[in-house]
Parts: structure tokens; C-alpha cells; sequence
């Protein structure tokens, strides 16, 4: 069974061809630029180009992949299914779901909670079932996983009308991250998933902290969006509501721009005032450079933070893990985030930290509690689930 998983954005298409039956990577790409230029890069094995090519829309980005599997693989670009990445699924979707038109209306309308991601998800649903009408096509909701977050969790202290009349709550996302990262965690450490407690660290541009008791999410740092909690790329992070009221006044601000500020032009970017990439921060903070160093101290203690407010909510951990992309390959990062956490009886083995590859335990033998690293695998999650 070959599952083509695809995760649309405002200008941009990913792809991933999976071979179930092995769950091998037949070829992965993006199509990018779209509307603009057009660009399109792909890699199969040790295999990669890229091609410029003229996209004026998703559906041209589309037929464009179609041909390049075509292409490439020849019979082997038969999709039997396709698996959509979709960040919101509202109140109402709690597992991945087969899309009907009910279905399709419904990510359309939970807009309201994800404005800049449910959009693209549902013209990259509409795109690829009028180019592949023959096949199913299923919905993996971001925020599934986080459904089984207890109620005093997820409620905002809001009236409570007003809550279950708007569906405002907070759902949670890097759902189809979290739960592949907790239970590769448990094959890890050799002790079943349904036994562990885990918190899992998604940092990245985007970054969330998970909560992971016994297999199942019970508390997370985003919140109704994706803008609440770490301090992220360009996202702020959790924020005082008042600070929106001041900054509209004062700088004469409307909806749209104080969106555009607090999600594209705030977090790591807009304190250290060097780039939203924390590799070229941690460069300027060696560099000396003081807002650097600020921003880079501020993740870690973000990190820290929601790390020691799950061991209260869990009662305890079991086990600690990083992923995504800052998460994955800064040492540094993680060694600071640890440095925090002796009181935990948290010890790395600093050259498993500092020079191990992959997925990996980087906790020393006489650490009371396991730290790992697992980079995260998202869109092999959203094929599994496409396939369920």
C-alpha cells in the first residue's frame, strides 16, 4: 500500500511517498514558491534535483508532483491513499477521520481557530481529491492527539458559556510529533508506553512542550492556537492579553498587523534581532552579542519551565526527550536545559550528548531519570494513521 502524505501551506506543498508495507520512503520533496516562480526539489535514496518550474497555483503544484512521481517511479507511483496534515481540528475531531465534504466544511470553519494553517490545509485537500478522485483521502489532526487532555487542563478561565458556545480551549498541536516521539521514548528505555511518564520537548521554529501519561496526553503548551506557550521562531509565546490592548493603541495597529506581529515578527526573532534560526543566534550569542544571549536564554528557561510544571501535573517522570529541529542537533541547548534539572537527579553523558547521531539515550548511567533524543517523524505518523 503507497501512502502519499501532504502538508499544504500558503505557498508551498510538501510531499512523502511512503511503501506501507515496509514503511520505506519511496520519495519526499516540496513544491514551493507557488504562485510566484515556482520551484520544486525531490530526493529518492541518494537521488535529488530540482526543477524551476511555472506554478500558479496549488492545483499546477500538484500536477506538477503527480508528474515528477510519474517520472521517477514509473508503476511504482500508484497512491492508493492520501494522508493530509490539517493543524485544527476543532471540538470535534479527536482522531484522524476519512473527508467527506462535512468533513472538509468543518477544517474550513475551524479557520477561526488556526487562520493561518486551516486555510492552506483545506485548498491542498480540495486540490489533490479533484486530481485523485479515486482514492480515500483522511484528515490527521495536529490537535487529535491532545484530545484526551483532561477538562481543568484544557479550560480557559473565561465564563464558561462562552467557552462551550465559541470552542475556545486549548487543543494542542505537533499531536502526530508528540505521540510518535513518546513511543519511540518506551522502545528506548524497553518499558511499555502504557507505563511510562514522559514528557516530550517538540522545539523547533514552532516549539511545544507534552505532558505524556501512560500513552496519552494530559497536558501541553500550546493552547486554542499554536501562539501560546514557548517562545518560538517568530511566535511569542504565551502573552499578557493586555499587552495587544497597549500595542493597538499605541501603535495604531489593526487585526491583521498585530497578527502578523505577534506570529511572524515576535519571538526569537524580535528579541535577539538577528534571525528566527537558532543555530545563527547560538552564533551571535558566542559572538557576544547581548540580545543573542538573551534570546537564547530565554528558550531554555521557557523549556525548563513547562519541564517542571508536567512533573507536577504527572506526579513525577519517568523520562525526558527532545526532538524537532533545535531540539534534535542543539547539544548546547539541551545541556542547558538539563544543568536545570539536578533536582530531578537528571546527569547527560556529555559525549553522548555532544557527539551522538540520531535517536539515541543521552542520560548517564546513574541518572535517576532517562533524557533521549528522538528526532520526530511526523509524516510517517500521518501515513499510519492515513492507513488505519
Amino acid at each position: 500500500m503507497r501512502v502519499l502524505v501532504l502538508n499544504a501551506g500558503s505557498s508551498s506543498l510538501k510531499f512523502n511517498l511512503f511503501e506501507m508495507a515496509d514503511e520505506s520512503l519511496i520519495l519526499e520533496g516540496l513544491v514551493e514558491r507557488i504562485g510566484v516562480d515556482g520551484r520544486l526539489a525531490w530526493s529518492v535514496g541518494a537521488e535529488s534535483g530540482v526543477q524551476e518550474v511555472q506554478l500558479p497555483d496549488h492545483a499546477a503544484a500538484l500536477a506538477a508532483m503527480i508528474e515528477l512521481l510519474e517520472a521517477r517511479l514509473g508503476s511504482g507511483a500508484r497512491i492508493h491513499a492520501v494522508g493530509h496534515r490539517v493543524v485544527h481540528g476543532g471540538p470535534k475531531y479527536g482522531e484522524s477521520t476519512l473527508i467527506t465534504p462535512e468533513v472538509l466544511a468543518d477544517i474550513e470553519a475551524y479557520a477561526l481557530y488556526a487562520p493561518l494553517h486551516n486555510p492552506n490545509n483545506a485548498l491542498g485537500i480540495r486540490v489533490a481529491k479533484a486530481a485523485l478522485p479515486d482514492v480515500p483521502h483522511i484528515a490527521v489532526f495536529d490537535t487529535a492527539f491532545h484530545h484526551t487532555m483532561p477538562e481543568h487542563a484544557r479550560t480557559y478561565g473565561i465564563p464558561y458559556e462562552l467557552s462551550m458556545k465559541y470552542g475556545i480551549r486549548r487543543y494542542g498541536f505537533h499531536g502526530s510529533s508528540h505521540a510518535y516521539v513518546a513511543a519511540r521514548t518506551a522502545i528506548l528505555v524497553a518499558r511499555p508506553l502504557r507505563s511510562l511518564k514522559l514528557i516530550t520537548c517538540h522545539i523547533g521554529n514552532g516549539t511545544s512542550v507534552c505532558a505524556v501519561r501512560y500513552g496519552h496526553s494530559m497536558d501541553t503548551s500550546m493552547g486554542m492556537t499554536p501562539l501560546q506557550g514557548v517562545i518560538m521562531g517568530t511566535r511569542c509565546g504565551t502573552l499578557d492579553p493586555s499587552i495587544v490592548d497597549l500595542l493597538i493603541d499605541k501603535e495604531h495597529l489593526d487585526y491583521q498587523a498585530i497578527t502578523e506581529l505577534l506570529n511572524k515578527k515576535s519571538g526569537l526573532l524580535g528579541i535577539s534581532g538577528v534571525s528566527s534560526d537558532f543555530r545563527e543566534i547560538e552564533a551571535a550569542a558566542d559572538a557576544g552579542i547581548p540580545r543573542a544571549i538573551l534570546a537564547r536564554d530565554i528558550l531554555t528557561y521557557d523549556v525548563r519551565k513547562f519541564i517542571g510544571s508536567y512533573v507536577s501535573v504527572m506526579d513525577g517522570v519517568d523520562a525526558i526527550t527532545f526532538t524537532a529541529g533545535i531540539g534534535t542537533h542543539s547539544s548546547r541547548l539541551r545541556a542547558e536545559v538539563c544543568r536545570h534539572l539536578t533536582y530531578l537527579g537528571v546527569k547527560l553523558d556529555e559525549t553522548s550528548n555532544r557527539d551522538g547521531q540520531g535517536e539515541r539515550l543521552i542520560s548517564a548511567a546513574d541518572s535517576r531519570i532517562a533524557v533521549a533524543v528522538v528526532p520526530t517523524h511526523e509524516e510517517l505518523m500521518i501515513a499510519r494513521e492515513t492507513v488505519r
